[in-house]
């Protein structure tokens, strides 16, 4: 038996079109990764991504670019059109949760897991 490892939760917290930038849009969320989670390689589209680490410790990797790994305080930004290879806890036994804020084209979808193999 394969054996599936949890993957993150997303809690959307505010989504607001910015005034002053037609047809963009400013949102924000929380990521939750419950122990040993691990998201789908990904895309978002051609938003712009800043992440802050809330709690815990993750591992994260565009493609293209080294592995890094993120404490609580730790925080990063993410181009448009970047393929997000690897984001995961690496706690067995605690949560890691993130701060996600993206500016994007109004109505994109903000996460588009690649396709399964």
């Amino acid at each position: 038996m394969t054996s599936t490892r949890p993957t993150e939760t997303l809690k959307p917290l505010l989504q607001q079109a910015l005034p002053e930038v037609k047809g963009k849009t400013f949102t924000s969320l929380i990521v939750d990764f419950p122990p040993n989670a691990r998201a789908m390689p990904h895309r978002h589209g051609q938003a712009f991504g800043y992440a802050y680490v809330l709690e815990g410790t993750v591992r994260s990797r565009l493609e293209g670019k080294s592995a890094r790994t993120y404490h609580q305080g730790g925080n990063w930004v993410e181009e448009p059109g970047a393929h997000h290879v690897l984001t995961e806890n690496t706690s067995p036994t605690r949560r890691a949760r993130l701060l996600v804020v993206f500016v994007s084209d109004t109505g994109d979808k903000l996460k588009v897991d690649d396709p399964k193999p």
